[in-house]
């Protein structure tokens, strides 16, 4: 039988940093207080702990492993999709900026063998992914996809489009709902430059205008919104998955839309719900380099698994506990 996904986490965090060197360990492992934890970064800059490039095979066998436990199938393939494209970029421009698809980070808060309390990111650019673990509870947001270009084709067909279901089914969606519903869904002409939650440490509780309600939706709307939903959080394994997806009935989901309808053009959807922040653009390089991410306000980084930890833990009158060795 499978173990719980806490402890796969644990085991593929713990496997991680036995590969690595003195070096390695020194740039991966930070304490869990760290305020670089409560961090999110898809542009291609300098970040925290130890670049994938510079792990013997053994190590980067294991940072893959690690970032396997956090997503579904298809996620993961649509994350090595994106990190297949730095090489596509580069390549595009001309090779002038030195990208390169080993230039990713990982980085460890607290010690996955020991700590009731832990944290992991794997990120570079266009991809960040960010796990809490407390009390064997996993807390998993932010969750960034990016791709760019958005869509390689060959021969007027796409070879590599890893986020074009996002953009499909919100296409769907708008297609569904009527001249109505997406009066009130269009909520700019114009869309952002960026998501708008940007690389901020805290999401922001609610984006106004909320756009259309899921409720003023008919049926088709209301099956293609539950779908758009349901792709982000699959994302995530099933279990976490179902879990998310369990914690936002009996609340109002909002749709929104910025920007021209037609394909091609430079737009922006988003998708709110209590604690629940989804947010896609392709606005960038004419409409062919998109952003895409799964927050969670009130519980990214583990906000929400961390007060109740402290809370359980203050009425006990104790301090955070220690795994036995």
């Amino acid at each position: 039988m499978e173990d719980p996904l806490p402890e796969q986490m644990r085991a593929a965090g713990t496997a991680l940093l036995g590969t690595l060197d003195e070096a390695g360990r020194a740039a991966a492992a930070h304490p869990f207080d760290d305020p670089a934890r409560r961090w999110l970064e898809y542009r291609p800059r300098p970040r925290p702990g130890v670049c994938l490039a510079d792990l013997d095979r053994a190590g980067r066998k294991a940072a893959h492993r690690l970032l396997a436990t956090a997503l579904s199938p298809g996620a993961y393939a649509q994350a090595m999709s994106v990190v297949a494209l730095e090489e596509v970029l580069d390549r595009a421009e001309g090779w002038r900026r030195g990208r390169h698809s080993g230039d990713y980070w990982i980085a460890v808060f607290g010690d996955p063998a020991r700590d009731d309390r832990w944290a992991w990111r794997f990120e570079g650019h266009h991809l960040s992914v960010s796990m809490t673990v407390v009390d064997d509870q996993v807390s998993p947001a932010p969750l960034f996809l990016g791709a760019n270009p958005a869509c390689v084709r060959h021969a007027g067909h796409p070879v590599s489009r890893p986020l074009g279901a996002e953009e499909d089914l919100a296409r769907a969606l708008l297609d569904a709902i009527g001249s109505a519903g997406r009066a009130a869904a269009i909520v700019a002409d114009d869309a952002p430059a960026d998501i708008i939650s940007a690389t901020r440490p805290s999401a922001p509780g609610q984006i106004e205008p909320l756009g259309v309600p899921r409720g003023r939706l008919g049926p088709t709307g209301r099956a293609l919104l539950d779908r758009v939903v349901a792709l982000y959080l699959d994302r995530l394994p099933p279990e976490l998955a179902t879990r998310e997806a369990r914690r936002l009935t009996g609340g109002e989901t909002h749709f929104a839309w910025a920007g021209p309808t037609r394909p091609g053009l430079r737009h922006y959807y988003r998708v709110q719900a209590e604690d629940l922040l989804i947010e896609y653009d392709n606005t960038a390089d004419d409409g062919n380099h998109a952003h895409t991410v799964l927050r969670r306000p009130a519980g990214d980084f583990g906000a929400d698994v961390l007060a109740a930890h402290h809370a359980e833990a203050h009425g006990a009158g104790g301090g955070d506990p220690v795994r036995p060795a």
